[in-house]
């Protein structure tokens, strides 16, 4: 009989929570490099939540050693929300497929807030909320990266 092994677990699905500004930093991470066509952005006023379907760059298991780089389509939700507004989006546009770079938190008075998503390209989703809450949750399996590269930023 033998010890457990990090290489014997198996991979789960992501399913994770920011309720502090100190947890945002994680899930930034991890959304780091996730395409969306603009169509996939949705924000249901009523409800007050801003929902993005992404294709995620799986960077938990970026290849040390593995065949290829893996994404998993993945739901980042940003409930408790007042207004969303964006800068060199054209939301709906099904054609057009948006890079998230970071998620910011600005804080502002009594636990309200801004969130900003940064998109390649100059552009970027500003969503002011009255408390932070932001949920990230895989939602497929795991599948080949299309391009079998890691993502790369220019230094």
């Amino acid at each position: 009989m033998s010890d457990a092994r990090f290489e014997d677990g198996r991979a789960a699905s992501l399913h994770l929570k920011a309720r502090d500004p100190d947890d945002l930093p994680v899930i930034s991470a991890l959304v780091q490099d996730a395409v969306f066509p603009a169509s996939e952005m949705k924000w249901q006023s009523k409800n007050r939540r801003f929902a993005v379907l992404l294709n995620r760059f799986r960077w938990e298991d970026a290849p040390a050693g593995q065949s290829a780089p893996e994404r998993v389509q993945a739901l980042l939700v940003i409930d408790e929300v007042q207004k969303v507004a964006s800068q060199g989006v054209r939301p709906g546009d099904a054609d057009t497929v948006l890079s998230l770079l970071a998620l910011e938190f600005q804080p502002g008075e009594d636990g309200t807030g801004r969130l900003v998503l940064t998109l390649a390209g100059d552009g970027a989703i500003s969503v002011n909320v009255e408390a932070l809450e932001v949920t990230l949750k895989d939602v497929t399996r795991p599948y080949l990266a299309p391009s079998r590269k890691v993502p790369g930023h220019p230094d």
